[in-house]
């Protein structure tokens, strides 16, 4: 990749940050969808217990590491607690990828894309394909819950 000013190549690197609790298939092709788009992408799981994850950061990367297709040598997979920009400056990060699926994920990812911008971070919004669209972790942590229950 060019540095867009004529000079040397550099390698593009962007992180997919999220609790990923679960990864679910949107999460599956976003990851698919950028690692075709960037040199190296990380799988950036969010270590954060206002949440309330269901496991630890490093069990949910483990489980994420797991369902990659061997293949993919350019992503990552680490756990991580702070900001993602501060990972981003840290590794040397070009972009954030996130992906939306529908209008209140816009709103909400383009704020904070604005503030990643001001940490001088670009973020890269990627819609759900049609067929993703419905399903997110919370719908499949309810539908894995009643099943328990049943």
């Amino acid at each position: 990749m060019s540095d867009g000013a004529g000079g040397s190549a550099r390698p593009a690197r962007a992180v997919y940050p999220g609790t990923f609790d679960p990864f679910t298939p949107g999460h599956f092709d976003v990851v698919d969808r950028a690692r075709r788009m960037f040199d190296f992408v990380t799988v950036l799981v969010a270590v954060n217990q206002v949440k309330r994850p269901s496991q630890a950061g490093s069990v949910r990367a483990s489980a994420i590491r797991a369902v990659l297709p061997a293949g993919w040598d350019n992503v990552a997979v680490e756990a991580w607690h702070g900001l993602t920009a501060a990972y981003c400056h840290r590794f040397s990060c070009q972009a954030i990828v996130r992906g939306v699926r529908v209008s209140g994920d816009w709103v909400h990812e383009s704020e904070l894309a604005a503030m990643n911008e001001a940490l001088g971070v670009t973020t890269l919004l990627l819609p759900a394909r049609a067929e993703l669209m419905t399903i997110s972790s919370t719908a499949v942590r309810a539908s894995a819950a009643k099943r328990r229950t049943s």
